[in-house]
């Protein structure tokens, strides 16, 4: 008899189910455990070389930026290993997905640096769905299961599966019957079944989530196509009137609120609590946050209103260009005004989390619109979106090189204390990277702070019962420095009085 031929697709396929099958199983025992340090870096290695292996043995062509892409997805991986911020750790997450999305529509042969706005949202929505759903497709689909050999092996494993199914109910009722003839035998198979349900349940479910998305990743980026037609075709403009007079009428509520931040710039604190009725630090509190989502905004207007009139006449692409530069122009004048309300909220109340990362962002953005500018606007808006993600992958090199959280305690210390003292209770909920400043400082503090920070430290940081897959090299160093200092720190403690219940105010 001859053996049926297995199409390459199927033989694909299969292996890309057995990475699926590996990768549930790995990702399991690896990512199971938080916060994430070592393991992510581990499952990241494996996922791309993975597909590095499936991409080369199956002779695949993928796009001009896979190679890059997959380094990236490599670097963000090890990222995890080095600081210990969360919101840094979001960031790389993030980060990380929309890289391997990427990578997925290289691997098809698609050229990321020639997208548009609207090809990355629907690269980097199509790959996640895709990976959700692409397991069941790869099993019920991709897999010709009757081209598969059937030889006398797997009937024999088909019909021992069928037997194993018929003698479980006559196995349950002899064994019961056995177990209760005989305590000795009842013990033994008590001993043998005996496990933790809940942990079976749960282990099962986590495999079969980080299964079916890794399979459902690479059937998506090994067998999928690309979806262009979710990406937009707009007709060409008839008119540019409307958008023109909706463009004009945005930049004259821009230009109206420039010239009342011109006074303020130049009059200072005296306009604003002579006009507001507001301290100078509670205007800068109030304002920023809802003036960088102003200036957020303004892009995605400008990037629809681009798409409009792209395929327009040359007078029509003029006249956006020029209210679109009138508007960036007066968001510049914005952005100063939030990060100067920004810097006076920071030296008023001090250095947080959320404080830093909207900065970071916000210089993001102003990297972003000023590309925007060079780019779009003078014609070249195929180099945009890639440039703007390089800014974004810059930015978050950078965070990781300023150490965000060391940063924030050293400021914090630095202030001078007598509108605002160091708030201690706010600095022990940092990550590990806050240990080395708060223990050198700790001489410096009143004594009232250096309770709160010894107590802190020793609760979080005073363990040896750490799981190996969250190693991270900044909390292994804050626990080698709070270890080596634990007696005295402990010595200190016990003249310090029973904490006090408080709330964090930020």
């Amino acid at each position: 008899m001859t053996a049926p031929h297995i199409a390459p697709r199927t033989k694909l396929a299969l292996e890309i189910a057995a990475a699926g099958v590996v990768g549930g199983i790995v990702g399991d025992q690896l990512l199971g455990v938080m916060p994430w340090g070592l393991n992510m870096a581990l499952g990241t290695t494996a996922l791309v070389g993975t597909g590095a292996w499936l991409v080369r043995r199956h002779q695949i062509k993928p796009g001009p930026d896979a190679a890059w892409l997959a380094i990236t997805a490599l670097l963000l991986g090890f990222a995890f290993l080095r600081r210990d911020a969360q919101p840094l750790d979001a960031f790389d997450a993030l980060a990380l997905i929309g890289t391997l999305a990427m990578a997925a529509a290289s691997v098809q042969g698609e050229v990321i640096a020639s997208w548009y706005p609207f090809d990355g949202i629907r690269g980097v929505v199509t790959a996640s769905l895709a990976s959700i759903v692409g397991g069941v497709q790869l099993i019920f689909g991709d897999i010709q299961w009757r081209e598969l050999p059937q030889d006398d092996r797997l009937r024999n494993l088909r019909r021992a599966f069928l037997g194993v199914v018929i003698a479980a109910p006559i196995l349950i009722v002899f064994a019961a019957l056995f177990a209760s003839a005989d305590p000795v035998f009842g013990t033994v198979l008590s001993n043998l079944f005996n496990f933790n349900a809940a942990a079976v349940i749960r282990h099962t479910f986590f495999i079969c989530f980080w299964g079916f998305l890794v399979a459902g990743y690479f059937r998506w980026s090994l067998l999928g196509r690309p979806l262009h037609g979710v990406t937009p075709t707009l007709k060409p403009l008839q008119s540019v009137v409307p958008l023109a007079t909706a463009l004009g009428l945005v930049d004259l509520l821009f230009l109206l609120f420039v010239v009342v931040q011109v006074r303020y710039f130049f009059g200072g604190s005296g306009v604003v609590q002579e006009t507001s009725g507001l301290t100078y630090a509670d205007y800068a509190r109030r304002g920023f946050f809802e003036l960088m989502t102003a200036s957020m905004l303004v892009l995605p207007i400008l990037l629809g209103a681009e798409a409009l009139v792209h395929t327009g006449t040359a007078p029509q692409v003029r006249v956006f260009r020029q209210l679109a530069g009138l508007l960036l122009a007066l968001l510049s004048v914005v952005m100063i005004s939030a990060l100067q309300r920004m810097r006076l909220y920071v030296a008023a109340f001090g250095l947080s989390t959320q404080r830093l990362y909207a900065t970071a962002f916000m210089v993001l953005l102003i990297g972003v619109l000023a590309w925007f500018a060079w780019t779009v606007l003078r014609g070249r808006r195929e180099r945009f979106v890639f440039g703007a993600l390089m800014q974004g992958l810059a930015v978050l090199a950078g965070l990781h090189l300023v150490n965000p959280d060391a940063y924030i305690v050293n400021h914090n210390l630095n202030r001078p204390g007598a509108e605002r003292p160091f708030d201690a209770k706010y600095a022990v909920t940092l990550g590990g990277d806050a240990v080395p400043p708060l223990l050198s400082a700790l001489p410096r503090l009143r004594a009232e702070d250096r309770c709160i920070v010894i107590r802190g430290l020793l609760r979080r940081w005073d363990r040896t019962d750490v799981d190996w897959r969250t190693w991270n090299w900044s909390r292994a160093g804050a626990r080698a420095l709070v270890r080596n200092r634990a007696g005295s720190l402990k010595a200190e403690l016990a003249s310090c009085p029973a904490p006090k219940e408080g709330r964090n105010g930020h």
